[in-house]
């Protein structure tokens, strides 16, 4: 009994994505994609912090970079190295605006689903001593 509800469960779980998957267009597929491939750093941008005042750049970040706008606080994380990374953290005015420009084309699909597993992220880091206390 509990194997049918668990597989009657499943079945609608699937048959669910599959209806919602169709409902996405072309153009929200590849942004997707593209949002998908710029936290990962694949993505060369420019991202200019302008005051709607006076017109005066405020802040310039160009790179690899990530961006994540959370109300006033604008954070930018660029990757400089193969293991260097940079975090930037801006806090915007009322009258502050911030353009973000991707620098180069990139090739992404439109006909399927771009999905990034990092297994390191699924395990605990830990510290291991062995020896003598």
């Amino acid at each position: 009994m509990k194997n049918k509800k668990v597989m009657a469960a499943l079945g609608l779980f699937v048959a669910a994505s599959i209806a919602l998957s169709g409902c996405t267009t072309d153009a929200d597929k590849a942004d997707d994609n593209i949002k998908k491939a710029a936290e990962q750093f694949e993505v060369q941008r420019t991202i200019v912090g302008i005051n709607g005042i006076s017109g005066d750049t405020i802040f310039y970040a160009q790179g690899r970079c990530s961006f994540e706008n959370t109300g006033r606080r604008f954070d930018v994380t660029c990757r400089y190295g193969p293991n260097e990374y940079r975090k930037h953290v801006f806090i915007l005015g009322d009258q502050d605006s911030v353009s973000v420009t991707q620098e180069e084309s990139i090739d992404v699909s439109v006909y399927k689903t771009r999905i990034i597993l990092k297994p390191e992220t699924l395990l605990p880091e830990f510290d291991l001593e062995v020896g003598k206390q």
